[in-house]
């Protein structure tokens, strides 16, 4: 190496020589070195000018910059003075002096591969917190990738963070924009600069010192930052706080380098070249609050630590050098400070955690036994606020660690940490251990803290505290794991706050703070608690309520099988204080949310499950479960941890019959998510289940009396109908199987296996829609051989085709075959199937009925099908045929069987275009003395009035037919005369006949009311949307008045009806001795005279109407009078439809009158979109607390308002309420409304509360 002799004569040398040179070039080298900045500092003219000689300039050189830096600024002073000939000298002078291979540049490049295997060495393993001695991890097969962020998040972002979690926590983090990974730190902004200082943000344990590390390891393998740093050196904050001598940045360079014989100097000379990583700034314990003359340039000059640090972060030495400094966010502040006169480019970074793959690899990494880390993986996943938990790697580690211990044990996860509790506990108890140098009173002071903190911020509903409360509690930020700092920009200034690292670890230590027993605790103590866990009862739990979560742990810390095991774990007595209080909640949760058709509702009665299942107490469970006989859920997105408690909570239900899941979905593993392999694919001996495994698991337990199950578009694949399978054959109860669900062939093949169980009890299934082709019908048609209780099969909406039904028949003609009804409606069935079909009607002994709706069968097809429906041993009974392209052709056919059908009753032929031909054909079957039809349907036939006689001939000889439907037909005046005809016969025994939409008007009126008053056995008639105006309601009057006229129900809606019309009905009311209900509604010019003519005959004696229908009638309050009256005089009137008509409050204030009345019989009143407000439910309410009949009550769709909701909450909690059934909004139920309702099920369990959604 050079000695300091040296390079002051080669600098000697040169001024010597300059001088001698040309005149001038040494007082132009003073003058340049005077008013020039060189290596960040200048040397004083007055010091300049006292160096009156060369030897003197020299030494003033060599002072300020150190000999090798002199000879440095000296080459740029010659070049900027264009003395280059002395420059080079100099260089080749500088050159030859140090040697041939001993130059600054060869010197430092071949030292770089000594450091670099010495940084190699020092940096591939790590030592994990717990580990043994001499038991080390390399960090490669460890790091996981981290998501970072170039971005500043928001104070609402983090909130959402913070309360997010599962897969919402997993989108959230990892769709910034602004993501970046280590390798592109250092890479040009937006605004085209190159960063030269990177601040690495991060909380505690999210990954900052080994992403430090790993940055190191990388360089030194030639993996990072090749072209760009030719040295990088790790500065550890921690230790720097303990180094009380002066040092260097040399010094910290040496602390890097494997020996004290590294070239430092020579390093030093390409400052450009150089990376410094400083981890842990926010752990340094200087105020840098030093003056700027402090600062030193010279990275040889040795300072305290603190003017080292600041001399590097302000950029006063080694300007051109970069660096990485990693800190919490609340000393970031702090940094921008030391960083303000840096005058360079910065960059922010924030560290967020593991994605949801990078959780995975983690987890692999750490295990290294590829069966446990999939094991333990699944487990965590199941249990979405654990895997959320899993984003932060300590977090991950511990819980990894807690998890492989236990494996090694040998004990069960499922069983040692069933629930979320469970693995918090253990959690908690393992930090605690890791903390044992700290004392046993310090360990309870922390705990002490977090749970006061967390349970302050509960009860307030408050996620982000203010120091000030930090320290109130008595915490300490710095030596907390489980609090986060936060920075937020406000208004010209940042706020500082702190949150817990997540909302489930504040719900988990505000829960505690509830049972954690002091030492000395008073009765006044002892009712505080109770008071705040009662008012966090009252909560409303729904999806982000502060309050969810602490619930559940409450449930769950209070186990008593568990209690004395927990105890000792977090070195803390556990009170049973509360547990009452909360088995008291949970028994007496009432019913209504599951039966709501708002989601969130429905969530929050999920909630009331999760709690069952954290307590897992058997005797707590069933008592609270065994008041269910049937649960309805709705529109549902199961996570795994919703489908584990589901499916406990159904296991202890022993009285459950009914389980409807209704547009459901479960987590399914075998669905591909974002960047991640399906996990079959990628670990093909794992054990795999389908997402409604758990649920099946419980509908076979011992005790289960589950007989009806309904999977209603619940995106079931094949894979559920395996496990499904396995309920069939166990099952002694269930009978109704109802799936609406892509499960294809492959799962018809499982569900079968079950099917052909001789266990199996099915009688119903249905397989609705269910993407069911012609392959599967095999295996169908071996079920109906074998099974002895199937009896009705659904499988319409499926592509069976012919050949399907080909297959399927070779069941159904089986002898132990027992079906009785089959549905093959939109099947693509053709006449080709038909005449399998007809082999079946020849020989089953047990269908019945059969629907071949929306098929094309044509004219050959039904000619087929009747050959077997003429069979003397056909047995069916009810045959569907609508849509089935079905001609007056298909109709001979049809009149042969209905001539010889000794069984059939009921002939569906709607939407088919039979025309007058074949109206007549089948009239001709009909006719007939051997056949048996009862009911016979025509809807939209294109029939006209010419196949008005053909029925009206019909009507006057069938002694069977009772039912009629020809609505969508244009009969018209001339073919309702004909009709008439028939209906007046003395044989004709017709009782219901629909002539909805047959284009009849008031001509026809007149013969339809001389029919009506001799036909004795009419009971029911739908004149549904026909124009018969005021003539024909008056025409039609005359015979509903006349003694003989036995009608029952009577429909005029949408009939041109205006209120003139309604004198005539009020007769007819007063008269009638059987006319018990009349549809009105629809009739929009009826107006409030209508209705008060009305009520004249409603008032009489005489009147027996029950069902009275006047929706959009074009009503106001002005007819509320009248209807008042009606109901309190009227014996009959059970039911009222007011919907959409204007009453306005003080319409259903008129009408509460009359409701409060004693002798009002009022049972159904619907008052949807009447425009009513909280004004008139005070009214209401006092009807429903003294009315002794109503049971229903519809007032959805109106602005009543929460205070409106309420108000008749009052009514409904009172003693004397009858109703059963009460219909809202759900824009008029806030958390408070729902608290209401809530209490009001809770006195009367078996009161129905439906809430709609809102148009």
């Amino acid at each position: 190496m050079t000695t300091d002799k040296n390079m002051k004569e080669i600098l000697l040398d040169t001024l010597d020589n300059l001088s001698a040179e040309k005149e001038g070039d040494l007082e132009r080298f003073k003058f340049s070195l005077a008013n020039a900045n060189y290596e960040k500092k200048t040397i004083p003219k007055g010091q300049l000018q006292e160096a009156d000689d060369r030897l003197k300039l020299v030494d003033l050189l060599c002072e300020y910059y150190k000999e090798q830096g002199a000879v440095n600024v000296a080459i740029s002073v010659l070049e900027k003075i264009n003395c280059r000939d002395s420059a080079d000298k100099l260089k080749e002078a500088r050159k030859k002096a140090l040697g041939p291979q001993q130059t600054p540049e060869t010197s430092a490049n071949a030292y770089r591969v000594k450091y670099r295997e010495h940084i190699r060495n020092k940096y591939s393993a790590i030592k994990d917190m717990n580990a043994r001695l001499g038991e080390n991890v390399k960090l490669n097969s460890r790091y996981t990738k981290l998501i970072i962020v170039k971005e500043h998040r928001h104070k609402k972002q983090r909130e959402n963070e913070i309360m997010a979690s599962g897969r919402r926590h997993e989108e959230i983090i990892s769709n910034y924009a602004s993501s970046i990974t280590i390798g592109h730190l250092f890479e040009l902004d937006e605004d085209g600069q190159l960063p030269q200082i990177v601040m690495l943000l991060g909380p505690a344990g999210i990954g900052k010192t080994l992403t430090a590390i790993k940055i190191m390891l990388d360089w030194a393998n030639g993996e990072l930052y090749q072209s760009r740093f030719d040295y990088v050196f790790y500065i550890n904050c921690r230790e720097l706080n303990f180094v009380s001598e002066q040092g260097s940045i040399e010094d910290l360079i040496f602390k890097n380098c494997a020996d004290q014989n590294a070239p430092t100097k020579e390093i030093l000379m390409n400052p450009e070249k150089l990376l410094f990583i400083i981890d842990g700034f926010d752990e340094l314990r200087f105020s840098f609050n030093q003056s700027e003359s402090n600062f030193s340039s010279d990275p040889c000059e040795k300072q305290s630590v603190e003017i080292v640090l600041s001399s590097l972060f302000r950029k006063k030495v080694l300007h051109k050098s970069y660096l990485i400094i990693t800190t919490r966010p609340t000393a970031l502040e702090k940094l921008k400070q030391c960083l303000e006169d840096g005058h360079c480019a910065e960059r922010y970074a924030e560290i967020l955690g593991f994605s949801e793959n990078a959780r995975e690899e983690y987890f692999h990494k750490f295990f290294r036994n590829e069966e446990q880390a999939i094991k333990a993986y699944n487990f965590v996943e199941d249990r979405e606020m654990l895997f959320t938990m899993c984003f932060i790697p300590i977090v991950c580690w511990i819980i990894c660690t807690v998890l492989k211990q236990q494996m090694e044990a040998g004990e069960d996860l499922a069983q040692t940490s069933r629930t979320v509790t469970d693995v918090y506990v253990l959690y908690l108890s393992s930090l605690m251990k890791g903390h044992s140098s700290n004392s046993k009173q310090q360990i309870q002071m922390n705990l002490k803290g977090l749970c006061s903190l967390a349970a302050d911020g509960v009860r307030r509903q408050k996620i982000l505290f203010e120091e000030d409360e930090i320290k109130q509690h008595g915490l300490d930020t710095a030596d907390s794991l489980f609090l986060n700092e936060n920075m937020f920009q406000k208004d010209l200034d940042c706020e500082h706050v702190y949150s817990f690292i997540h909302l489930s670890f504040q719900e988990f230590f505000a829960a505690l703070s509830c049972v954690l027993q002091k030492e000395e605790t008073t009765v006044e103590d002892s009712e505080t608690i109770l008071k705040n866990v009662k008012m966090l009862l009252k909560r409303d739990t729904n999806n982000g309520n502060y309050s969810t979560l602490t619930v559940r742990f409450l449930f769950g810390l209070l186990n008593d099988e568990r209690k004395e095991e927990r105890e000792k774990m977090l070195s803390c007595k556990i009170s049973p204080l509360i547990k009452e209080t909360l088995v008291k909640w949970v028994e007496e949760k009432p019913t209504v949310s599951l039966f709501s058709y708002v989601g969130k509702k429905m969530t929050s009665y999920l909630e009331a499950f999760h709690c069952l299942y954290e307590i897992q107490e058997k005797k707590i469970v069933q008592s609270a479960m065994n008041r269910y006989t049937r649960l309805i859920l709705t529109e549902h997105n199961f996570t795994k941890m919703d489908e584990i408690v589901l499916s406990f909570c159904i296991k202890h239900c022993c009285k459950l019959e009914s389980l409807c899941l209704r547009q459901c979905s479960f987590q399914d593993e075998d669905m591909p998510r974002p960047c991640k392999q399906p996990r079959r694919a990628q670990y093909q001996h794992e054990p795999h289940h389908s997402p409604i495994y758990q649920l099946c698991q419980a509908l076979m337990a011992p005790n289960s009396i589950l007989k009806t199950l309904n999977l209603w578009k619940c995106r079931l694949t094949a894979a559920g109908c395996g496990d499904l399978a396995d309920v069939l054959r166990t099952s002694q109860s269930l009978t109704d199987l109802y799936l609406y669900n892509s499960v294809e062939e492959a799962g018809v093949r499982l569900l079968c296996g079950g099917l052909k169980h001789p266990n199996c009890k099915l009688q119903t299934l249905e397989l609705d829609s269910c993407r069911v082709t012609a392959a599967a019908c095999g295996d169908l048609a071996d079920v109906l051989t074998t099974s002895r209780s199937l009896t009705e099969l659904i499988l319409g909406g499926n592509e069976l085709g012919d050949s399907g039904v080909r297959l399927l028949c070779e069941g159904l003609k089986h002898p132990n075959c027992k079906l009785q009804r089959l549905n093959l409606e939109s099947c693509r069935v053709t006449a080709a199937g038909c005449g399998d079909l007809a082999a079946v009607l020849r020989t089953s002994r047990s269908l019945t009925e059969l629907h071949l709706g929306y098929n094309e069968l044509g004219e050959a097809g039904v000619r087929l099908l009747c050959e077997g429906l003429k069979h003397p041993n056909c047995k069916l009974q009810n045959l569907h045929l609508k849509w089935c392209r079905v001609t007056a052709a298909g109709c001979r056919d049809l009149a042969a069987v209905l001539r010889t059908s000794r069984s059939l009753t009921e002939l569906h032929l709607g939407y088919n275009e039979l025309g007058e031909a074949g109206v007549r054909l089948l009239c001709e079957g009909l006719k007939h003395l051997n056949c048996k039809l009862q009911n016979l349907q025509f809807c939209d036939c294109h029939l006209t009035a010419a196949c008005c006689e053909d029925l009206s001939s019909l009507l006057g000889t069938k002694q069977t037919l009772v039912e009629l439907h020809l609505a969508g037909n244009s009969l018209g005046e001339s073919g309702m005369q004909l009709l008439c005809e028939g209906l007046k016969h003395a044989n004709c025994k017709l009782q219901t006949l629909r002539l909805k939409a047959c284009k009849l008007s008031a001509a026809c009126c007149g013969e339809l009311s001389s029919a009506l008053s001799n036909n004795q056995l009419l009971t029911d008639l739908d004149l549904n949307d026909n124009q018969l105006g005021a003539m024909g309601i008056q025409l039609l009057c005359e015979g509903l008045k006349q003694p003989n006229c036995k009608l029952q129900r009577l429909v005029l809606r949408c009939c041109g009806l205006t209120g003139s019309c309604c004198g005539d009905l009020s007769t007819v009311l007063s008269t009638s001795q059987s006319l018990t209900e009349l549809e009105l509604s629809y009739n929009f010019s009826l107006g409030d005279v209508g209705v008060q003519l009305l009520c004249e005959g409603l008032k009489h004696p005489n009147c027996k109407l029950q069902i009275l229908g006047l929706g959009s009638c074009s009503l106001t309050a002005a007819c509320c009078g009248d209807l008042s009256t009606i109901l309190s005089t009227s014996q009959s009137l059970t039911e009222l439809e007011l919907a959409d008509n204007k009453l306005g409050d003080s319409g259903v204030q008129l009408l509460c009158e009359g409701l409060k009345h004693p002798d009002c019989k009022l049972q159904k009143l619907i008052l949807g979109y009447c425009d009513l407000t909280v004004a008139c439910c005070g009214d209401l309410s006092s009807v429903l607390s003294t009315s002794q009949t109503l049971t229903e009550l519809g007032v959805k769709w109106n602005n009543l308002g929460d205070s409106g909701v309420q108000l008749l909450c009052e009514g409904l909690k009172h003693t004397n309420c009858k109703l059963q059934k009460l219909h809202l909004s759900s824009v008029n139920v806030n958390e408070e409304t729902q608290r209401e309702l809530d209490a009001v099920k809770k006195r009367k369990p078996d009161m129905v509360i439906r809430i709609w959604k809102n148009w």
